[in-house]
């Protein structure tokens, strides 16, 4: 089945690994010329090899997503090298757990800065190249907690709410640009980041989950496909969940 992605470029933040990194390689699959940007470039030449597997072009960029100037000189550079950004997938995110009451400002802070903000400030600066085109796809990966919540995230669950509501906003804003913004919402996904909860934490999800198991990062990969590509073209401002029936 033909996508109407070939020769498309997306960017994809915090790519070098996870969920993040599948994403990536589900759109090379498509045709699709990959922009990997993270934080540090330790893992660069294993995944930029990874991806030219599928026949495409692939780039490397180290980004700090919480950081405008970090992200305005990127995409200069991006620009510079003559290269296009059609989609861009905010992905980076990170986590730093506790109960309100032992909740560290910094904590807060992090969180806040790199999933919210991180993708407040990847829209803004790429939302004038797609524009300046006429087309252009954003995907927002935000979280089930987003909009359910859960105890001992509330810095995390804020700032996923926040992104639903960047998503719809920049998803009125941009659609006469033919611009499409939606978000995924994951429920319990196999990662780095999952792994390193406790055996009680995970089983007291995998209790909450009608389908009776966690999700695989290949299939938020395939949602992201699916919301790039031609397929969704009539889709925007949506939130899809993708959580094996955790939250209905």
């Amino acid at each position: 089945m033909d996508l109407g992605l070939k020769g498309k470029t997306a960017l994809v933040t915090g790519s070098a690994r996870g969920i993040g990194a599948s994403i990536a390689a589900s759109l090379a699959k498509e045709g699709v010329n990959i922009i990997i940007t993270d934080i540090n470039d330790n893992n660069a030449g294993n995944i930029t090899a990874e991806i030219q597997k599928y026949g495409v072009k692939c780039w490397f960029y180290t980004m700090n997503v919480a950081d405008s100037n970090s992200v305005s000189e990127c995409i200069k550079k991006i620009q510079e090298a003559g290269i296009g950004i059609d989609i861009l997938v905010n992905n980076a995110g990170v986590t730093r757990d506790n109960l309100l009451i032992r909740l560290k400002e910094e904590d807060w802070d992090m969180v806040l800065n790199v999933n919210l903000k991180g993708a407040f400030n990847c829209t803004k600066a790429v939302a004038p190249i797609m524009m300046k085109s006429r087309w252009g796809r954003i995907i927002n990966i935000t979280s089930i907690v987003g909009v359910m919540g859960n105890k001992g995230q509330a810095n995390y669950s804020a700032s996923k709410a926040g992104m639903i509501g960047l998503t719809k906003s920049c998803a009125h804003e941009l659609a006469s640009r033919n611009i499409t913004v939606n978000a995924i919402a994951p429920g319990f996904i196999v990662s780095d980041m999952t792994n390193a909860l406790s055996e009680e934490v995970q089983k007291d999800f995998m209790s909450k989950i009608p389908l009776g198991r966690f999700g695989g990062v290949e299939e938020i990969a395939n949602t992201v496909t699916f919301l790039a590509s031609d397929k969704a073209a009539y889709m925007t401002g949506q939130v899809l969940g993708v959580n094996g029936g955790m939250y209905m």
